[in-house]
């Protein structure tokens, strides 16, 4: 007879199996559970509000474009104790900001996406031409990262996101939706189409690099998305840490939803001491490579999150993460709570140990990493006046 097969380690990742699991977790151990990276103000305002202030898990609430930064704001100062307001401009949303003077709204957008040189096809010329009456005025670059200043200036605890960098998305022919976004998104899931149109990479960085200038200006936290992007979020890294030198590991950064090769991460961890990521069951849990990134990352640079639109799933799919992470590093994970921690981290739970990362990322203030040649240099040093006398 074949052996049964081994039950999984993992969690399951059925919503009601992850509800389930939730159901049995102690308030008081939920209360030390962070979900990094999330977008609650998405979905109907008076929900958000009415779950916010029965959770136990703290969250951190993502804005995206312009419409939704003041509703960041207003979860944020309803429940202060619970988020922790982000303010920021997604990179889907970055063609709508300009650069460059505006003399007119087709001109912006014909830079972007028709660029004279090479002359356009003719069927790229008619696409433009359906998709320009869809597309919003644009905004100068100087007013967003001065809505943006405000914004962050208004809460001390607030953190640069959503922003990134994604190589992939396609314009719709569509308008942009007021909020909540997820509603309507969900109403036009398989029906909306898109044109053939991606946002320039190069004018993606113009933006970003903007909102982080200000970042390091404000000593604010980032959380950062990068879709098929892995060789331009590590050049970017560097060209911060070499603009910056003596203020980039003042703060942190989050890769969220991290998609990197585990190759890809481990060569931006080591040169990069304020790089954390984090993962989600809603994106990461479509391939298995997440749990090799998870294997492959140190146990003090990683954190969860649940990149979900709608706050009542927040907790659930956030925790499901953590005890993925759990599974793969072979950490326990904690059924009740002790304000004493174990004086041997090795006897950690997971909860412990996120919550301690989310301590670590907060805080920011890294130590640069000593090169190689330097300690190299230090240790013929101290050779030579241990040797001293000798001579």
């Amino acid at each position: 007879m074949p052996k049964p097969a081994k039950p999984s380690p993992f969690p399951s990742a059925d919503p009601d199996d992850m509800q389930a699991a939730l159901d049995s977790v102690p308030r008081s151990v939920l209360e030390h559970v962070v979900d990094v990276h999330c977008h609650p103000t998405d979905s109907d305002m008076g929900m958000t509000l009415k779950v916010a202030q029965e959770m136990a898990i703290r969250i951190c609430a993502m804005a995206t474009r312009r419409s939704d930064q003041r509703l960041v704001a207003a979860l944020a100062r309803a429940h202060p104790e619970k988020v922790i307001p982000c303010f920021g401009f997604h990179p889907w949303c970055a063609h709508w900001i300009a650069v460059e003077p505006v003399t007119s709204k087709e001109a912006h957008y014909r830079t972007l996406f028709l660029p004279a040189s090479p002359p356009p096809k003719a069927e790229n010329v008619s696409a433009f031409d359906r998709l320009l009456p869809y597309l919003p005025d644009p905004v100068p670059l100087a007013e967003v990262i001065a809505d943006l200043n405000e914004s962050l200036t208004a809460f001390p605890n607030a953190m640069l996101g959503e922003v990134g960098l994604d190589r992939v998305c396609r314009i719709p022919y569509s308008r942009p939706a007021d909020p909540p976004y997820a509603g309507r998104e969900d109403e036009d899931n398989g029906r909306r189409e898109l044109s053939p149109f991606t946002i320039p990479l190069a004018h993606q960085l113009e933006v970003l690099e903007a909102q982080l200038d200000l970042a390091v200006q404000l000593r604010r936290n980032v959380s950062l998305h990068g879709v098929k992007c892995q060789q331009a979020i590590s050049e970017l890294l560097d060209r911060m840490e070499a603009k910056h030198p003596d203020e980039w590991l003042k703060i942190s950064v989050d890769l969220h939803s991290c998609g990197l090769s585990v190759q890809g991460w481990q060569a931006i961890s080591k040169r990069h001491p304020n790089a954390f990521l984090s993962l989600s069951t809603a994106i990461n849990a479509r391939s298995p490579a997440h749990k090799d990134l998870i294997a492959a990352c140190t146990p003090d640079r990683i954190l969860v999150e649940s990149d979900f639109h709608d706050i009542r799933h927040s907790a659930p799919y956030t925790w499901h993460m953590l005890r993925t992470v759990a599974a793969v590093k072979g950490w326990p994970v904690e059924d009740h709570w002790d304000d004493t921690a174990p004086t041997d981290v090795a006897q950690w739970g997971a909860v412990r140990r996120l919550e301690e990362n989310w301590k670590k990322f907060e805080r920011g203030g890294h130590r640069p990493y000593a090169k190689r040649r330097q300690r190299r240099d230090r240790a013929i040093e101290e050779w030579e006046a241990a040797n001293e006398d000798s001579d």
